[in-house]
């Protein structure tokens, strides 16, 4: 029996999986607690995936599939989800990876962020930064702390994202959510516009050119909270990334910028748990101090880590020290926790200190 997306997309809610892999030569896929695991069904023909492809994707989104060789759209089925859809072409063949949007908002508890970056959501500027690899839950983390303003403060929010993931309802605030490739061209113009839209609040769901980082800066700088992600691990990593995006002759204006305008980065990764079925996330929480501040403006980032490391008063940890008090907790394993690590050895070596 051929599988629809309609009947696979039942099968991952009743099964708890995260995504479905659509592509030739195998049967469907469901990634089930960080694990790939088969549907019961014969490998799929290039004739299957272009059928499973064509049945969910609006023409417009066929259109740059064919052009472009990809695209990226959200997908509603029915009342019971949501779904980040990537369809792609490999080997000349059609592919899909359809990813389950939580239906409902995780609080700060279930997430595991510490009081001090709940805080930070009620500042009326600056920058936040959630960060970490694709699929690491930076949007699920994202959409807990608009949630926090719009539940909590009177705003105009404006979220430009691709494609949107969480619809939030207007509550104390005002939530204007902007689509790229449906309400706006790119991040760059959406913000460039949104800034003449009398916003409070900005969500940018990537930032991923020079032009868009320097707008956020920019906005941070004069009067707005901005919250973005990049894809690095690391506080310092991710600040070296922001300044590297521009021409060494601008580095210097751009460290001073930041250095002002930054709040706090939040790096995430999300792992297996051991304790029972299910995802964890491991934090590194950043909270810009003065030494901080003059350790960006003095292209010093190397030293942000140890600066973490002795401010853990402030609400501040390092990744690696959050992954050794989840394998204390039994909740990740030693083995998971040497995939993510920063510097594996390091932790090794905490490990045996405290055997």
């Amino acid at each position: 029996m051929f599988l629809t997306m309609p009947q696979l997309f039942d099968l991952m809610v009743e099964s708890g999986a995260s995504d479905v892999h659509i592509t030739v030569g195998r049967p469907p896929v469901l990634r089930v607690h960080g694990r790939l695991k088969n549907v019961r069904h014969p490998p799929l023909t290039s004739a299957d995936t272009m059928t499973l492809v064509e049945s969910i994707s609006p023409e417009r989104m066929l259109t740059e599939f064919r052009e472009t060789g990809s695209a990226d759209f959200g997908f509603a089925h029915g009342d019971r989800a949501r779904f980040r859809v990537a369809i792609f072409r490999q080997r000349g063949q059609a592919a899909m990876v359809a990813r389950l949007i939580p239906s409902r908002l995780l609080s700060f508890d279930e997430i595991g962020l510490p009081q001090p970056v709940r805080d930070l959501c009620a500042r009326p500027r600056g920058l936040i930064l959630v960060t970490g690899p694709t699929g690491s839950g930076k949007t699920t983390t994202l959409a807990t702390m608009i949630d926090a303003v719009n539940t909590n403060l009177d705003c105009h929010i404006i979220t430009i994202e691709d494609p949107i993931e969480y619809y939030h309802e207007h509550k104390k605030s005002i939530v204007n959510q902007r689509e790229v490739g449906v309400d706006v061209t790119s991040f760059a113009e959406g913000l460039r516009r949104g800034l003449r839209q009398d916003p409070d609040v900005i969500l940018l769901g990537e930032m991923r050119d020079k032009e868009t980082i320097s707008t956020a800066i920019t906005a941070a700088e004069t009067g707005h909270l901005v919250f973005g992600t990049l894809h690095t691990t690391g506080s310092a990593r991710t600040m070296d990334r922001i300044i590297d995006q521009f021409p060494h002759d601008q580095q210097e204006q751009v460290r001073v910028q930041l250095s002002v305008s930054i709040l706090a980065v939040v790096s995430q990764v999300l792992m297996p748990r051991a304790d029972k079925p299910g995802v964890i996330a491991g934090f590194e929480v950043m909270i810009v101090t003065p030494a901080i501040e003059n350790h960006i403006r003095k292209a010093e980032t190397f030293k942000i880590p140890s600066t973490i490391q002795t401010s853990k008063g402030l609400g501040m940890h390092l990744l690696d020290d959050h992954l050794l008090e989840l394998i204390k907790a039994n909740r990740i394993t030693k083995e998971t926790a040497m995939e993510w690590a920063q510097q594996p050895r390091a932790l090794l070596d905490k490990l045996a200190e405290g055997a």
